[in-house]
């Protein structure tokens, strides 16, 4: 049995998600599904290549149906885009925001929605990460990249004809991302052992459910195929949900975020989020002791992830300088790397022996 240690937050739950081929074409009705009305000032937020092909029809249908639609196209997810953002969306009384991208569009409509107490909208078109239900923001530019609390999405819309058409490589950062809960969660019992830290079992055990559905289900997911990309958009919405049940992002982020982010400072726009996640998987649960990282890599490598820091375009001293700062990236979250980080000699031996270093 866990203790649980005395304390509270909010859960706050999508209110409205969608899943299924063309629904995207629904919008308005699901819109109006969530009480927003054409009195309503909507904000459109996407990236330029997104715009072209597929958020400029929604502009056009949302328009016909008689509702007030601004857009912004941002072509980062930097703070100063967000803060640009949700300044201008602020003055113009924006009351909806809809999110339509991958997570530069999305984090930055969740948290311009978040400083005007907004509505968000979710509607992803790749499935590369879990912050398409998640209530927390990732934008770079601030002192270390990590996710801060924006606001749940209101209404999720996962066009499974969209995401089936996105990058194959983005959809399958999708499964490195929800692969981390693996370590993610062990990381959140420790802490709750150690430390006395909050531990809820239920979104604990959702997220892992999230990781082991995609690692079941992962030849499906390779192929491409429609009924594959559902599963894996169903795992990272699942996953969303336990962070918001939770009340933060522990049970979908721990050491294997932490080497992601002290990657993104060192080595920025090298790899994909979902690829660094994965390869810090594969080391954290040799660090457990877990016999399941020869598995995860076996998975890893025949769906085409990266397993080593070659195939992660990443060099190997900076890939061991990581994994020697990552503990500092969030001293405030105990994981397995400890309270003072691995040594440059653990580092080296750790990548060595699990190949990530060949």
């Amino acid at each position: 049995m866990w203790k649980v240690i005395s304390s509270h937050h909010k859960i706050v739950l999508p209110k409205l998600v969608v899943v299924g081929n063309n629904v995207v074409s629904n919008l308005t009705n699901y819109l109006e599904e969530i009480d927003v009305s054409t009195d309503d000032r909507i904000a459109l937020i996407t990236g330029p290549n997104v715009y072209r092909k597929i958020s400029h029809n929604i502009e056009e249908m949302l328009k016909k149906s008689g509702f007030n639609v601004n857009t912004w196209i941002v072509e980062s997810p930097h703070v100063s885009v967000a803060e640009k953002v949700a300044s201008e969306t602020g003055r113009r009384n924006i009351t909806v925001y809809l999110g339509v991208g991958g997570g530069k569009s999305i984090d930055v409509a969740k948290y311009s929605a978040s400083r005007n107490n907004g509505l968000f909208v979710s509607i992803p078109t790749a499935a590369s990460h879990d912050g398409i239900t998640s209530p927390f923001a990732s934008l770079k530019g601030r002192e270390k990249p990590t996710s801060m609390p924006a606001v749940t999405p209101t209404l999720i819309l996962a066009d499974i004809s969209i995401i089936s058409g996105a990058p194959r490589r983005l959809n399958l950062s999708g499964v490195g991302d929800l692969i981390g809960k693996l370590t993610a969660v062990k990381d959140w019992q420790l802490a709750h052992r150690l430390k006395g830290e909050y531990y809820g079992e239920y979104a604990a055990q959702l997220a892992l459910l999230s990781a082991k559905h995609v690692l079941r289900y992962h030849e499906l997911i390779r192929s491409g195929n429609p009924d594959g990309i559902r599963i894996l958009v169903e795992a990272l919405i699942s996953s969303g949900v336990a962070m918001c049940i939770a009340g933060s992002s522990r049970p979908a982020s721990g050491s294997e975020h932490l080497f992601s982010h002290a990657l993104d400072m060192l080595a920025p726009g090298k790899a994909l989020h979902g690829e660094q996640v994965g390869v810090g998987t594969i080391m954290m649960l040799y660090l457990y002791g877990d016999k399941r990282w020869k598995k995860v890599r076996s998975v890893m490598r025949k769906i085409g992830l990266p397993t080593t820091a070659r195939e992660l375009g990443i060099p190997a001293e900076i890939i061991v300088k990581a994994l020697t700062i990552a503990h500092r990236i969030r001293p405030e979250r105990y994981t397995i790397l400890g309270e003072n980080g691995l040594t440059p000699e653990a580092a080296w031996r750790l990548a060595k022996e699990t190949g990530v270093i060949e």
